[in-house]
């Protein structure tokens, strides 16, 4: 009779690729972990993996295999979360977050979720949207808050809310009138995103498709770093003014006119890779939607 240990076994080395993630992902060892997919792969008479010098790839029927394995592991799961009550959802989650989320409504989903789920325990990982996805993909993070949607087979994404972009100075600056031109603009500074973000990329080509040769452009993941330089009158900065409200009504920094294409958009959005496993995951992230419209909409968190 095929163990559901050995098929949960299965679908983690399919998933995470190599034997030894496996092993750590289940608590186990590596030598255990090759005993249950030999018995497995004994009990099904199929080779299930090939084994190379750098991990393990999926054979042909492995492949075929593998979404029936994660069917049975969510059957298994939602049995168990059938039988509980919502409020007893416990363990630990690993969540990824853009420093935007951080600065406007991440406080108020994290004290909702302790609230409704004491016994659930979350890791907080702060970072740039470039590294948020590569961990979600290797799996070191379980839930990402992030510019997306990640277009990836078997990952979900629930959007989240949608921030514009302004062109941002501090009042020290002289500048001279407004509108501004990006010739004028670009005589300094740009403080923005990081130089692998959208925002970055944007811009630079805005300054260059106006004349400007080598912008210089200094790109940030620390958006605390980011309003600071710009308070410091070191340069503009491109950047999500909804969380500077207070700087704004205090008249450290103004919103500048400049005569220039539109700034696209942050659209964030709750993304996590489908599994028997994400239950708790697929509520946060529902959670999170709905905390963030309440935000969008005025209504107080």
């Amino acid at each position: 009779m095929i163990e559901l240990r050995n098929i949960e076994t299965f679908f983690w080395v399919a998933t995470l690729g190599s034997f030894r993630a496996a092993s750590e992902k289940l608590n186990t060892t590596q030598p255990a972990v090759s005993q249950r997919i030999a018995s497995l792969e004994a009990d099904l008479g199929v080779l299930l993996f090939e084994r190379e010098a750098r991990g393990v790839k999926l054979t042909a029927k492995g492949h075929e295999l593998l979404s029936h394995a994660e069917r049975m592991l969510q059957v298994r799961r939602d049995m168990f979360e059938a039988a509980r009550e919502q409020n007893v959802m416990s363990g630990t989650v690993r969540i990824g977050v853009a420093e935007t989320i951080v600065q406007t409504w991440l406080p108020t989903l994290i004290e909702l979720i302790h609230s409704n789920y004491p016994a659930l325990v979350l890791e907080i990982e702060v970072d740039t949207t470039h590294v948020l996805r590569s961990h979600l993909m290797s799996r070191q993070i379980d839930l990402a808050f992030l510019m997306g949607p990640v277009l990836e087979a078997r990952v979900e994404n629930l959007p989240l809310c949608t921030y514009p972009l302004a062109w941002v100075a501090s009042p020290l600056l002289d500048l001279g009138p407004e509108p501004l031109t990006l010739e004028r603009i670009g005589k300094l500074p740009i403080i923005t995103y990081p130089s692998n973000s959208a925002p970055y990329r944007v811009v630079r080509d805005m300054l260059t498709r106006a004349g400007v040769t080598s912008p210089r452009m200094y790109g940030s993941a620390s958006m605390s770093m980011v309003v600071r330089m710009t308070q410091d009158a070191i340069g503009t900065s491109v950047i999500a003014p909804v969380f500077l409200g207070k700087e704004l009504a205090r008249g450290e920094l103004r919103i500048l006119r400049v005569e220039a294409d539109p700034l696209p958009e942050l659209s964030f959005t709750a993304t996590w890779v489908q599994g028997p496993d994400s239950h708790a995951v697929r509520v946060i992230a529902q959670m999170a939607q709905k905390v963030a419209e309440q935000a969008a909409d005025g209504i107080p968190l």
